[in-house]
């Protein structure tokens, strides 16, 4: 998956999930101890707690049920280890999330949650969440995505010999049928002896068996799962199955929906997927939609607030519902090189622009003008001139396969970065000293 889109989808769960949060007992200082120590650094009850009454909370709000309180401890503790180990990684190689830049991520949930930063900080502080604890923790989150792109995606490799092959073969590249899918995973350290081994695999087994019986997939995947994902019901964002894991894109290939697969064997651990939804699609070497579109781009920077930006596009759509001329406001205001061809941005070929755009764009008809969109360059104003059905060029067809192909490898190679980086610590349990 491309790194952006799994960013934005943090920031705008983040703030929902912070005002979920309960208020904090006044005697947690008091009875906090340590239930972990990670190499050289501790993780308490306190911080156990805290997240528990909220993923509790966002279990429910799901419909979830929830699994046993023991049992989501130890997955809730194993998932701060991860978390912690990820952060201390980050300091050590010297990433860090500057002031500026977390204002501004702070100012984009704010407004997506329809609100001015000075209120939705009120609103959190109504709520028993403490500002400066909910700024660090959209840091660390921002600062983890960031590992991820450094650390694994930008380290995949995609070969004009894999490409080749993805295209030669017409039934491979054919699976751009949009799927909804949960996963589970177990994971199995590096070095792991064949006891180990076959405890894990048990244990992958029990989850199986409690999946076939009938149990709720999220409960399931929240009490056994060891994803980043597991305490959201281990459920992956829908995408197009020639983007999964070549894995999991083999072992639903015979699923019908609602089914689960048999348990799953990779370098990581023990997998097992269940298709939930599966939705038609095109090939690479199909046609391919196209959409003409022009757009007014205002930045937001030190000089233009967000506000300021979006009130001001405002403005220029009334203008433009009017019967103001699109192209000479966007030569007038617009931020970007295309002002000077009145905004226009071309044939652009889906994928082309960041997911906030091109959901928006996509929403259009031909000659209609959107509402302010905000994407991570800041606020537009898009209209959409044309669509068509092209045949896709050679080279745009190299290009999607490059995209697939780098998006099914992504999730492999990060959780088996995140497996090498958990093998290598040390940690130490104290949850059981009650």
């Amino acid at each position: 998956m491309k790194l952006l889109p799994v960013f934005l989808l943090c920031l705008s769960l983040l703030p929902q999930a912070a005002l979920a949060q309960a208020r904090k007992p006044a005697a947690a200082v008091a009875i906090d101890r340590v239930i972990a120590v990670v190499n050289d650094e501790a993780i308490t009850q306190h911080e156990l707690r805290d997240r528990l009454l909220l993923v509790e909370r966002q279990l429910r709000q799901r419909g979830t049920a929830l699994p046993q309180r023991d049992v989501l401890e130890k997955q809730l503790l194993e998932r701060l280890i991860v978390d912690r180990l990820q952060k201390q990684f980050a300091n050590e190689t010297g990433l860090r999330i500057p002031d500026a830049e977390l204002d501004v991520a702070l100012r984009r949930i704010a407004e997506n949650n329809r609100m001015s930063l000075a209120d939705f900080r009120g609103a959190l502080e109504r709520d028993g969440v403490e500002w400066r604890r909910f700024r660090e923790e959209i840091r660390d989150e921002m600062i983890i995505n960031r590992l991820r792109d450094r650390e694994v995606e930008s380290r995949i490799v995609v070969s004009d010999g894999e490409i080749d092959n993805y295209l030669a073969h017409p039934g491979q590249a054919d699976q751009a049928a949009l799927v909804a899918l949960g996963h589970i995973v177990v994971r199995v350290p590096e070095k792991a002896d064949s006891g180990k081994l076959a405890q894990l695999r048990a244990r992958a087994e029990e989850a199986l068996a409690r999946i076939k019986a009938g149990q709720d997939f999220g409960q399931v995947a929240a009490s056994y799962s060891e994803a980043a994902d597991a305490l959201t019901g281990g459920l992956l964002e829908p995408r197009p199955a020639d983007r999964l894991p070549t894995l999991y894109a083999d072992a639903i290939a015979g699923l019908q929906s609602g089914e689960a697969s048999e348990i799953l064997r990779s370098p990581a651990g023990f997998h097992i997927v269940k298709l939930f939804e599966r939705r038609g699609g095109s090939a690479v070497g199909g046609t391919i939609r196209q959409t003409r579109a022009r757009h007014i781009l205002l930045k937001v920077n030190e000089l233009v607030a967000s506000e300021e930006a979006r009130h001001k596009l405002v403005g220029l759509k009334e203008r433009i519902d009017n019967g103001a001329d699109f192209a000479e406001l966007a030569r007038l205001y617009s931020n970007d090189l295309s002002a000077a061809k009145g905004g226009d941005l071309g044939w652009l070929y889906q994928g082309d622009t960041v997911p906030d755009f091109e959901r928006a764009m996509d929403a259009l008809k031909p000659g209609e003008t959107s509402a302010p969109v905000q994407s991570p360059f800041g606020w537009h104003l898009i209209q959409v001139q044309e669509r068509k059905n092209a045949a896709a060029g050679d080279e745009r067809k190299r290009l999607m396969a490059r995209q697939a192909l780098k998006e099914r490898k992504s999730d492999e190679a990060y959780e088996d970065w995140l497996r090498q980086l958990r093998d290598r610590a040390y940690v130490e349990y104290r949850l059981e000293e009650r």
